[in-house]
């Protein structure tokens, strides 16, 4: 399989796309930050405690205040980070620009650990207090109207490792599955950390020489003591660690020998690249390309037309069939219909090959997407429980090219199969799209007979606060026409009201609004 990083980069954004033999499997976006940014340290300012909820708003310097709840304050077990693997958008990278950590020995206070009470977490009010400066990480970033989530469970990326300066225990991958690799990996990370600290091993770390496990110990061991200098001179709120571009973090942590080129369109950040792998993969220097052509990157690979029908609620199957793909407030629910394919044997054969088809189609537009949460999947209707089975086979195994944690629960009666993703960052369509100012998110607006029919109730309400003898009704021209159609209707209304009715036309009102003067 050719797999290729396209990174475009230009003066309003830089943009990720992972291609899989060509075809797009992953984007990631980044703007101009206008809110708090995934994985950025901070050091906050405790403004208000509620004990009712367990949780507190620290100011960190931005509009709206982050969220901190007790769990994420208070000291996490250490097996809560065994066997934990993090995606691209968990956790925060290291910073590359900063070549003076070798010459830093700041002298860190020793870590005690508290021990948790048997019946769950103390009370919040115990833990903080009002004025309080603490640092914290963004652990999720805003979303819509809800403020980002944060921890002081600081977690720092390397290459083939992540620093926790706040834990003491080492976690694995569960993707290594060597016994002995496994063993090998933990005693350099022993040999090598700093008594009292933690490190999760990630996957790319398998195989890896000593000398690049010890390297990236060194570089994140430095850039935790960095960050604790810094922080103790700091006056609450400030940002204390500045994340790094989504073009290095991309490299950092999709970067394997699955990778074949990496082309980017831009010179500087080109540039930028070939100097962090030289610091931290300098075997992959050989495969980043400049691209130069005069046709716009995204083009010439067909990302942007990609990008277009990602966007969209419908997608159709190769058969024929398509499924459709609705966001709700609290869930995301995807609907799959045999649409113009009719099948060649029977009526179970059709809908078996469709819905095995929408499990395939429906793992990778979650992938694409980033598509996080409850999702509820509801398949066509089978009979069969081995066709049942074999559906739900096809969409677990789908599942394991993505590299976002998600759990799924078997097939109901009702054919509906609930799911959960792991939420990394705003997925595509909190990117690129919002509400509609004309239906207000329903998707939806009144017909023009409703919207005349309430016309009619609200001109005879009208009439009897007035004592004008003429009553003027303007509308949109979508309603306008459809009222002229009720000519009868108007005429028996002025009737009624003993007045006259007047109408006119306003393009700029929204096609459900209207005035009665």
């Amino acid at each position: 399989m050719t797999t290729e990083l396209i990174i475009n980069k230009d003066d309003y954004e830089t943009r990720v796309a992972l291609l899989e033999n060509g075809q797009l499997t992953e984007i990631f976006i980044e703007r101009k930050p206008d809110f708090p940014k995934h994985g950025n340290i901070y050091k906050g300012k405790v403004m208000q405690v509620l004990p009712g909820i367990q949780a507190s708003f620290i100011d960190i310097g931005w509009e709206k205040s982050a969220f901190l709840y007790a769990g994420d304050f208070y000291e996490i077990d250490a097996s809560d980070y065994d066997f934990f693997e993090p995606g691209l958008e968990e956790l925060p990278p290291n910073e590359l620009d900063n070549n003076n950590y070798d010459e830093i020995n700041v002298e860190l206070p020793k870590h005690k650990k508290s021990k948790k009470k048997k019946k769950g977490l103390p009370n919040i009010d115990q833990l903080l207090k009002k004025n309080q400066e603490i640092l914290v990480q963004i652990a999720k970033e805003p979303v819509k109207t809800k403020g980002a989530r944060i921890t002081s469970h600081i977690s720092l990326p390397g290459r083939f490792l992540v620093y926790m300066p706040t834990s003491s225990s080492i976690g694995i991958s569960r993707k290594i599955k060597s016994d002995e690799e496994k063993k090998r990996l933990k005693n350099i990370v022993l040999k090598y950390r700093n008594e009292g600290t933690g490190f999760i091993i990630r996957t790319a770390a398998e195989n890896a020489a000593e000398i690049d496990i010890e390297r990236d110990i060194k570089f994140l061991t430095a850039l935790w003591n960095n960050i604790y200098s810094d922080q103790l001179k700091a006056k609450a709120p400030k940002l204390i660690f500045q994340d790094i571009s989504i073009s290095l973090k991309a490299l950092r942590d999709l970067l394997n020998e699955s990778i074949n080129k990496i082309i980017v369109d831009d010179k500087e950040e080109y540039e930028k690249i070939v100097e962090f792998l030289t610091i931290q993969s300098p075997e992959y220097t050989n495969i980043v390309e400049f691209y130069a052509n005069s046709l716009p990157i995204f083009e010439h690979f067909n990302i942007e037309k990609e990008i277009s029908k990602a966007l969209n609620k419908k997608i159709w199957l190769k058969s024929g069939g398509y499924i459709v793909i609705d966001h709700a407030e609290a869930l995301t629910a995807i609907d799959v219909n045999t649409g113009k394919y009719v099948g060649k044997k029977n009526f179970e054969d059709t809908i078996l090959k469709t819905n095995l088809e929408a499990a395939k189609e429906i793992a990778y537009q979650l992938r694409l997407r980033n598509i996080g949460g409850i999702i509820v999947i509801d398949f066509i209707d089978m009979t069969k429980g081995s066709h049942k089975e074999k559906v739900y086979r096809a969409l677990e195994e789908a599942l394991k090219n993505d590299r976002v944690k998600t759990t799924i629960n078997k097939i109901t009666e009702l054919g509906l199969v609930e799911m959960t993703r792991k939420r990394t960052g705003n997925s595509l369509a909190a990117i690129f799209l919002e509400q509609c100012p004309m239906c207000e998110g329903l998707g939806m607006i009144k017909s023009p007979q409703t919207i005349c029919f309430e016309i009619f109730r609200a001109v005879s309400l009208y009439a009897k606060k007035t004592r004008s003898k003429k009553i003027t009704i303007t509308v949109h021209s979508y309603i306008m026409n459809k009222l002229y159609e009720y000519e009868k209707e108007l005429e028996k209304l002025e009737t009624t009201i003993n007045k006259n009715i007047t109408i006119k036309m306003q393009d700029s009102f929204y096609p459900e609004y209207f005035e009665i003067l």
